[in-house]
């Protein structure tokens, strides 16, 4: 069974069709079943199943105890800002990992993909999927939160968003908090304690200036300790960096170094008077570093609308695909190798589109 779908972030209204999931009728080649943000294909005469369960059955879970990390977040003096190995393979299988997410020509999920739908080269030549699978597995994610002073008008839509990202949360995911402002703070190491997180989100008020890129090397080293092979980070900004010691080509080199799939919210005001060239930067630059890395740039200008790209990003982390396949090349060279995945859809589906990371650097030798 092939499933399309997907919230209409730029619509708050669309959110309640989802909660109701109202289905309609229309027709493509092989039969087409709809509802207002999901959408059902199949060859054959299509059964109803029941939404996923994942919200209800983690809101059901006793919190667990919080991990302790002291009282006082360490500077980033105090935290190791050293590069790390590139993370690439998985150890025990030594496969490359690639998590895909496919959507329509509406920007709507597409799930219900079979290995027989994807071709995946590397440096242009083509590869043996080894192993794939399209199950809702945990996964180890970095929220990225932006409390500067210019966030003083967006931060209670902006702290809604993280609550609605984690009403999602498979129970076994981990998660860990990195806000910043003139500097970033590990407020919360991993755990699956959310409430622990959404209290440290609610009383950071904000202030300073914006150290995005600071931030994001302290997620993506972080993630270095994660539990889980799949790795994400949630970023939410306001805008471009104006207070950090790293540039963009070391994060940009950074995140193609480390296998974690990057999620962005931009919050940007085109009319604002007077915006800095970092701020007007800003939606190219997360743009950028999400699609090397495989994930999305959402740019808003509405703050009301936070909360629904935040549930839609939850569920394109529930509904991804993740090919695994063995490099052809197994030189130990730590030189760059390109990734391709293409599709071959059912008949009758419309065009797709694919989102990926670009590639891998192969071992150190």
């Amino acid at each position: 069974m092939f499933l399309m779908g997907g919230t209409r972030s730029h619509c708050t209204a669309h959110r309640h069709d989802f909660l109701r999931f109202l289905l309609v009728s229309v027709a493509l080649g092989c039969g087409l079943t709809g509802v207002a943000q999901n959408v059902h294909v199949t060859p054959k005469p299509y059964l109803e199943t029941p939404p996923s369960s994942a919200a209800s059955h983690a809101a059901s879970q006793p919190a667990q105890p919080a991990m302790s990390f002291g009282t006082q977040p360490p500077s980033p003096s105090q935290l190791s800002f050293h590069r790390p190995k590139a993370a690439t393979f998985s150890t025990e299988a030594q496969l490359v990992l690639v998590p895909v997410i496919v959507t329509d020509p509406r920007d709507r999920l597409v799930t219900g993909l079979g290995r027989r739908h994807f071709r995946v080269f590397e440096d242009k030549k083509p590869v043996k999927i080894s192993s794939f699978s399209s199950q809702d597995a945990p996964i180890s994610v970095g929220v990225i939160f932006d409390n500067s002073e210019s966030m003083s008008d967006k931060i209670q839509k902006s702290r809604e968003a993280v609550d609605q990202f984690f009403r999602t949360a498979n129970p076994q995911d981990e998660f860990m908090l990195v806000a910043f402002a003139d500097e970033p703070h590990l407020l919360c190491d991993f755990t699956n304690n959310l409430p622990k997180i959404e209290s440290e989100v609610d009383f950071t008020p904000p202030h300073g200036r914006t150290s995005l890129l600071d931030a994001i090397y302290l997620g993506l080293d972080r993630m270095r300790e994660a539990r889980y092979n799949r790795k994400a980070l949630l970023i939410i900004s306001d805008g471009g960096d104006n207070h950090s010691r790293y540039t963009e080509s070391e994060i940009r080199n950074f995140v193609r170094e480390s296998d974690v799939q990057i999620y962005a919210i931009g919050i940007y005001d085109p009319a604002a008077e007077r915006m800095t060239p970092e701020e007007q930067a800003g939606p190219a630059l997360l743009n950028d570093l999400a699609e090397s890395s495989g994930g999305r740039a959402f740019s808003i200008h509405d703050p009301d609308e936070l909360p629904d790209v935040a549930e839609r990003i939850a569920m394109e982390l529930r509904n991804e695909y993740v090919i695994g396949y063995k490099p052809l090349d197994q030189r130990h060279d730590g030189k760059w190798r390109k990734i391709m995945v293409k599709l071959k859809p059912p008949a009758g589906l419309p065009p797709l589109t694919v989102y990926a990371k670009r590639g891998y650097y192969g071992p150190n030798p």
